[in-house]
């Protein structure tokens, strides 16, 4: 389970310490340190089209302490992704609150347009879903799609 105190752990070599990990794919919890990741993704024209963007830098930087609140009040957020060979960020994919009284979660996911194509969200949308029905114990998940995002 992802830490609360958002602090990024590292491994004895170093490297990122992943809270949850698939073939491609390792997941931490976002820190204000990611606002230059967080301004890529959230930030990008194409990424965000669908959802009302791009956004500036404010908008990014509250849309990025939204998701680290997120994570200290109930454990998940939209986590941070990275590529487990050479490390390069890719977007984001997890949960936030939907019906809380009856522990339904939202799922989903937005990647940086370089990722686009490559399976990337199917894979760590199939991780976020065992983790939630495992680890977080949730009773349900609820994910929509904007009508004109083809690709979802």
């Amino acid at each position: 389970m992802p830490r609360g105190d958002n602090q990024e752990s590292v491994n004895v070599e170093g490297t990122p310490a992943y809270f949850l990990k698939t073939a491609r794919l390792g997941f931490r919890t976002w820190s204000m340190d990611d606002l230059p990741l967080a301004l890529a993704l959230w930030g990008d024209r194409d990424v965000t089209r669908l959802i009302g963007g791009p956004f500036s830098e404010p908008q990014v930087r509250a849309r990025l302490a939204q998701e680290i609140d997120c994570q200290r009040a109930h454990g998940l957020q939209y986590w941070p992704l990275f590529l487990l060979a050479g490390g390069a960020f890719t977007g984001c994919c997890g949960l936030r609150p939907y019906k809380l009284d009856e522990r339904i979660f939202e799922l989903g996911f937005h990647f940086c347009v370089a990722h686009w194509g490559k399976g990337l969200a199917i894979e760590s949308a199939r991780a976020v879903i065992a983790h939630a029905f495992g680890a977080l114990n949730v009773r349900g998940l609820f994910a929509g799609h904007h009508p004109e995002n083809f690709a979802s």
